[in-house]
């Protein structure tokens, strides 16, 4: 009987730091089936705010009154809403308020964590950022239009609260989660250190609060210009646009950027193309 051949691992020999935290060992599990060694070094955990009475009156809010638009800028900050209105007993009353209003979504996370509810998003943003948002809402009226906007860990979002309220509509915000650091800051060092002496191939960044750390900590130790020679010696991985600007905001290029859908199988996609030894010229 004819067996089928394996397929080369396309990652094999190669080393991957991975700064994620919530999907860590999926995102660690598929590189590693293709062969890569991971390096992993978590740089910020995701936990509920830390005061929930504001979160509970968004809430009793949606529900009672409602929202004409409801703005999701991420997937964790719908389900970290209704996990909490599980909590006070008002969830499928969310649930059913969500879906009388618009929703409007910036990328995919959070349209999937509406179909994990049996919503969708009607207005997706294009480019999945807040100023797509911005851009995707210009030509609607806005005026006396009530929207609830759920934010970006704690990002106040200024910008998009300040276009919203200068086209006439009343913002509610909600910060249903914060970010807080995950590995010591001596894992950091570490990881600095690894992108220096060459031991790492690609590091792979999935948010922008995970670009934010890393660069806290190397400029609170003195090593921002060590941080900065790593990352040009390794290729840099960013998956979406947000990360993308977070990063070349800082000055580092990006080498390995996913394409829609943003998501982390595209991304390990990327990194094997990136790293597959050039055809051999005849």
């Amino acid at each position: 009987m004819a067996t089928t051949e394996q397929r080369p691992a396309a990652l094999r020999g190669r080393t991957i730091a991975l700064p994620e935290t919530r999907e860590l060992d999926r995102l660690a599990g598929i590189l590693e089936e293709e062969g890569a060694t991971t390096w992993r070094c978590p740089l910020v955990a995701i936990l509920d705010a830390p005061e929930p009475g504001p979160v509970d009156r968004w809430l009793e809010e949606l529900v009672t009154r409602g929202f004409d638009d409801v703005i999701l800028l991420t997937g964790e900050g719908l389900r970290r809403l209704l996990a909490r209105a599980r909590v006070i007993g008002c969830e499928p009353a969310a649930i059913e308020a969500l879906g009388r209003a618009r929703k409007i979504t910036r990328g995919p996370k959070p349209a999937r964590a509406l179909h994990e509810v049996q919503l969708r998003s009607d207005l997706p943003a294009a480019p999945p950022t807040s100023q797509g948002v911005m851009a995707t809402l210009a030509a609607e009226p806005l005026a006396g239009r009530r929207i609830g906007l759920q934010l970006y860990g704690s990002e106040p979002n200024h910008p998009l609260v300040r276009f919203l309220e200068d086209r006439g509509a009343t913002v509610r915000t909600v910060a249903p989660y914060i970010y807080a650091p995950a590995s010591d800051e001596e894992r950091v060092i570490q990881l600095v250190g690894r992108l220096g002496d060459g031991g790492v191939d690609v590091i792979a960044f999935t948010s922008a609060s995970q670009v934010d750390r890393l660069f806290a900590v190397a400029r609170d130790r003195g090593l921002e210009p060590a941080l900065q020679q790593g990352l040009s010696r390794a290729k840099v991985a960013a998956i979406g646009p947000i990360v993308t600007a977070a990063l070349r905001d800082r000055g580092v290029s990006v080498d390995i950027v996913t394409e829609q859908p943003f998501v982390i199988k595209r991304m390990t996609a990327a990194s094997a193309a990136a790293l597959a030894p050039s055809p051999a010229l005849d």
